[in-house]
């Protein structure tokens, strides 16, 4: 037998979920605690630990614990070489290819690090349902969860990872979607809800609304690069600042300062002040001692609090809705505790955000509702999720045509009509494209394939449908068909590792600072290609064989010098940049080769219905 569970594999912590008798459980360990840390250690005799234990290694065994390596997932070396200069383990990698990390004499990737905690998660699950008397249950299938932002290489890395660790992974889906999940097992009436995810690496905001069981996310955003670690590297820094004036401790100073800290953030989560207390190390033999009171670890992390009130509202924008028709806040990840978070995203939704699910564990309530969705096949929740930026191939000019739409509902489909724009062309470059702008050299580029195969025709005969598809898990397939003759190719784009978290994040930020020369740009480039359209058409009519024949007998005197007249001044403004300019002397040329058209159009149909009946016809 088998049995499927919800894992929120975090940056911090991690934990593991199922539903029993229709009721998610967290499942915990002997001692009550859910929470497994995302720390592994690897002991000079090779015994590798994992969790807790891992995580108190980290004050003994420094260069041999690895920990946060989420922030690693699916990410190149040249990605995260200022966070690789503040840790205690080695971070390599070949330039533009897959991130290794060194402890002692071993080298590995992320997705190995990461499927040693799945693998503490699922026997974890095993010895659950062994204790329960289920003794032939193995795991082997999980819904695990990843940030809202985490790209298309992210995704993948967490995949791999779920399959290292001896999991089918059914579907990877975003933390905040979880949430909500969890949070509708919860909550009967319909309305419109903010699910705020501050959780150790990473912020999301996910707006959503529910009705009749249906989940479907109305937009996403966030940012990739902040939580609860960076709230207590604020203190991190205040401390070695304070007790080393300012110079770099070793590494087992530093982690004992960031275990003190930690425990120093949860303490003002209850109280108004508390001690920073950091035990003697050989690298901080006098160690540190110092009162820190609420007030002041507040105005030390405001600024990073309200980083977070801006994606919430560009969320907001992008959902169409109002702050004040918010009808619920939900609260998710252990940072939601601080009371200066839940002061801020009360002020901004004016209402009291929901905590009354554990913030540290709904996210994998969630996931253990959906994988429970999956394979019960129950459907009294259905959850519409959306992918977080657009999805286009270039076309000519080097501009994007938009197949898929940011915070387009997923799985999604996407399909345009394309031809060619050269004479007897015979194969056709599709450049896939992800981002906002308009031009394609702004985007980011994600795989190239070529259509082969057209039969040699006039440019714009070929009729080329473009198709894009979505799966679930926001992997996308792109391919292209010419109608007429049915030739096909079809690509399944691969992720590119090395994006990194803050392209995402900047491309949204990009397309909004740069909107209105993006599109002055792309109006001139449409105007160019609309240019060329006419004057190549133009050009081609004047080149035809039997033209002097149509210049003696149907142009009028005078007819055809306007014409070229009219060519060769759109052809002089053609390259430049004034697009008004542009516009009007191809409406010239138009005006000017109407009557030719018309007379080049009916010699064609003459001479195609030549000799034939009206039952040939």
């Amino acid at each position: 037998m088998s049995n499927v569970v919800g894992i929120d594999l975090g940056t911090t912590n991690s934990l593991v979920a199922c539903v029993r008798d229709g009721v998610p459980v967290v499942i915990r360990d002997s001692r009550g605690d859910a929470l497994v840390p995302s720390v592994v250690s690897f002991a000079e005799d090779g015994t590798v630990y994992v969790g807790r234990e891992a995580q108190r290694r980290l004050l003994t065994e420094t260069g041999r614990t690895v920990y946060s390596v989420k922030r690693f997932m699916g990410r190149g070396v040249d990605d995260v070489v200022d966070e690789a200069r503040r840790l205690p383990f080695r971070v390599s990698g070949e330039p533009g290819g897959v991130i290794r990390i060194g402890v002692g004499d071993r080298e590995m990737t992320p997705p190995e690090i990461s499927a040693l905690v799945l693998r503490e998660l699922k026997h974890r699950a095993e010895a659950f349902f062994r204790e329960a008397g289920e003794f032939d249950f193995e795991v082997d299938r999980a819904v695990i969860t990843v940030p809202a932002y985490f790209n298309d290489a992210q995704r993948t890395a967490t995949r791999d990872a779920g399959r290292l660790a001896g999991l089918e992974v059914l579907r990877i889906i975003n933390e905040p979607t979880a949430a909500s999940l969890a949070y509708g097992l919860e909550a009967s009436n319909r309305g419109t809800i903010a699910v705020y995810d501050l959780g150790g690496g990473t912020f999301d905001i996910s707006i959503l609304k529910v009705e009749d069981g249906v989940f479907q996310v109305l937009a996403t955003n966030g940012d990739t690069r902040l939580g609860g670690d960076d709230l207590d590297a604020v203190l991190i820094e205040q401390v070695i600042g304070e007790a080393c004036g300012g110079s770099a401790p070793p590494p087992d100073a530093v982690q004992a300062i960031r275990k003190a800290v930690i425990q120093a953030k949860q303490d003002l989560s209850e109280q108004d002040r508390t001690e920073i207390v950091v035990e003697p190390t050989p690298g901080m033999p006098g160690g540190y001692r110092a009162t820190l009171t609420r007030e002041r670890f507040e105005g030390l992390i405001r600024p990073l609090v309200e980083r977070t009130l801006g994606p919430c509202r560009q969320a907001l924008a992008d959902a169409g809705v109002a702050a004040r028709e918010i009808d619920e806040v939900v609260l998710v990840g252990g940072s939601t505790r601080v009371p200066l978070v839940r002061r801020a995203v009360e002020d901004l939704f004016g209402r009291r955000p929901h905590a009354e699910l554990n913030p540290d564990e709904v996210v994998a309530i969630g996931a253990a509702v959906q994988a429970d969705i999956l394979v019960s096949g129950r459907r009294e929740m259905l959850l519409l999720d959306v992918t977080p930026l657009s999805l286009g191939i270039e076309t000519m000019g080097g501009v994007v045509s938009k197949l898929v739409l940011r915070n387009s509902t997923i799985p999604a489909t996407g399909r345009e009509m394309f031809t060619t724009g050269v004479d007897n062309q015979t194969a056709v470059d599709v450049h896939v494209l992800q981002g906002e702008r308009e031009l394609a050299a702004d985007c980011r580029s994600l795989a190239r394939f070529r259509l082969r195969g057209i039969p040699p025709m006039p440019a714009g005969l070929p009729r080329i449908e473009v198709a894009f598809q979505i799966d679930a898990n926001g992997i996308l397939s792109a391919s292209a068909r010419e109608l007429r003759t049915g030739v096909e190719q079809t690509i399944d784009v691969k992720p590119s590792y090395g994006m990194t978290d803050e392209q995402v994040e900047q491309m949204l930020l990009d397309s909004f600072e740069h909107a209105e020369a993006d599109f002055d740009a792309r109006m001139l480039i449409d105007a160019r290609n609309d240019a060329e359209t006419v004057a190549q058409a133009t050009e081609k009519a004047l080149r035809r064989p039997d033209f002097d024949d149509v210049v003696a007998g149907e142009l009028a005197a005078g007819e055809l010098e306007r014409i070229r007249e009219a060519l060769k001044a759109l052809k002089a403004v053609l390259r430049g940049s004034d697009r008004d300019e542009i516009l009007k002397q191809t409406s010239a040329l138009n005006d000017a080769t109407q009557h030719l058209a018309e007379v080049v159009m009916n010699r064609t149909v003459r001479a195609a219905l030549a000799g034939r009946n009206v039952a040939e016809v």
